[in-house]
């Protein structure tokens, strides 16, 4: 059994999630297992997973979780791994592509003195047309949102081991050590709380054990840029204070 588990949360995602599932096939290192964790969708997405597990070069689990949330369908898939007896957890998105080399780069920083590892998020280049303010805008989102959150009160205070960091949930990665002693992701909802913000705090308390690793890339989507727009993004980034009527962005 492989010590590396990717796992991928996912609601009504039969249209980008084949994509996802192509990208993980790609990686250079194939040691993993992978589980999907279906959180409740209304559309062929556990058929998506079915299908592809068929023909994967690797084993797919599939599981559900029927509370509503990113953090609760990501936590449900961490332990899930946790108990087959993984001892890396890496997770991305079921609208998100990691690099063909981004698997090894999650073993590689994982096996060395971290135990929390993020890296760059880029834009997808397939989803849509992208204009030239959007294949700019989503680095420079993601750059603006990591200085903001140096700062950001909540993430200060004198318990914290180390500094902030910005760890994507569609790029990030922990030892299963690390996930239990600092609690996991919450078990809420996108709009109640940033899981993956979250997390990275608890995780502060424990250890400073944490930083980037180079090749750790994945090219995510660019949906809610567009749906929301520059200002009303980068508002629901800071403590959801721009809230739309609809979140879930198909």
């Amino acid at each position: 059994m492989t010590d590396l588990w990717v796992v991928v949360p996912a609601y009504n995602e039969e249209a980008s999630l084949p994509a996802t599932l192509r990208a993980l096939a790609a990686q250079r290192d194939a040691d993993f297992e992978c589980v999907v964790v279906d959180n409740a969708s209304t559309d062929r997405t556990a058929e998506v997973v079915r299908e592809f597990a068929l023909t994967a070069g690797f084993p797919v689990h599939l599981i559900t979780e029927a509370r509503k949330g990113t953090g609760a369908a990501a936590d449900t898939g961490m332990r899930f791994a946790i108990a087959a007896g993984a001892r890396y957890l890496a997770r991305t998105d079921a609208d998100c592509l990691p690099v063909p080399g981004w698997t090894a780069a999650v073993r590689r920083g994982l096996a060395g003195d971290l135990e929390l590892v993020t890296g760059e998020l880029l834009p997808r280049t397939d989803e849509f047309r992208l204009k030239l303010w959007e294949s700019r805008l989503l680095p420079a989102v993601v750059a603006l949102a990591a200085w903001f959150g140096r700062f950001r009160p909540g993430n200060r205070d004198p318990q914290y081991l180390g500094p902030y960091l910005m760890c994507p949930g569609c790029n990030l990665a922990i030892t299963a050590g690390l996930y239990e002693r600092s609690g996991g992701f919450p078990r809420t909802a996108i709009e109640e709380e940033h899981e993956d913000r979250a997390l990275v705090n608890r995780v502060r308390r424990l250890t400073a054990a944490y930083g980037q690793v180079p090749g750790m890339r994945v090219h995510g989507s660019v949906r809610r840029l567009r749906a929301f727009g520059l200002r009303n993004t980068l508002a629901w980034y800071a403590d959801h204070r721009y809230r739309p009527e609809v979140v879930d962005i198909r």
